[in-house]
């Protein structure tokens, strides 16, 4: 385990290679699962703010989902999440590129200028998932067959795990966090 502030991230965060290949899975963390991404409360009035301009992002599936469940939901777990298509196909925010690849509409919208929120936290941060308790944030590494390819890629690149998730580390944590946890685990 290595900490870090408040939160404790488990070892195969540091012993693991991991980098996104989206031509291999299709990303397919966005429409495996059963449930949306997990939100963070904030993060639930930003989509209800940023919404009008997303929608023009997203497929009609997906603001057909979402004028139906609302801009998120809660989920069988009683937390609030992004709504899904059809119950647990994609995320109701995801679209696809022109290779038939699943990408966030939220993102798009954010690299296009349109908004200033990049996506949900949980998404930036994937493969590790955060639980909180009244103390300290557990990090996890959440391994799953869908990410075997990014395993391979990342390994024959060697990025580990906490390089390849710098930008979200430091967008959760901040910079000066991201550096003590280097220092934690490089020396």
């Amino acid at each position: 385990m290595i900490l870090v502030g408040n939160a404790v991230l488990s070892d195969d965060i540091k012993e693991n290679f991991f980098v996104c290949d989206l031509e291999a899975c299709k990303g397919a963390c966005c429409v495996e699962g059963d449930a949306g991404a997990p939100l963070e409360d904030e993060e639930t009035e930003i989509l209800e703010k940023i919404y009008p301009i997303v929608k023009d992002y997203i497929t009609e599936e997906g603001r057909a989902a979402i004028e139906k469940q609302g801009v998120w939901v809660i989920d069988k777990d009683g937390d609030k999440g992004t709504p899904t298509i059809d119950d647990n196909r994609e995320c109701a925010y995801a679209l696809y590129d022109e290779k038939g690849v699943l990408k966030c509409g939220i993102e798009q919208a954010y690299l296009d200028g349109k908004v200033d929120f990049k996506k949900p936290i949980s998404c930036h941060m994937y493969p590790i998932r955060v639980t909180k308790y009244d103390q300290f944030d557990a990090l996890n590494y959440d391994r799953w067959h869908i990410c075997d390819p990014a395993c391979q890629l990342g390994k024959s690149l060697q990025v580990p795990l906490y390089r390849f998730l710098k930008d979200a580390l430091v967008r959760k944590y901040g910079e000066d966090w991201y550096e003590e946890l280097i220092q934690e685990i490089e020396g």
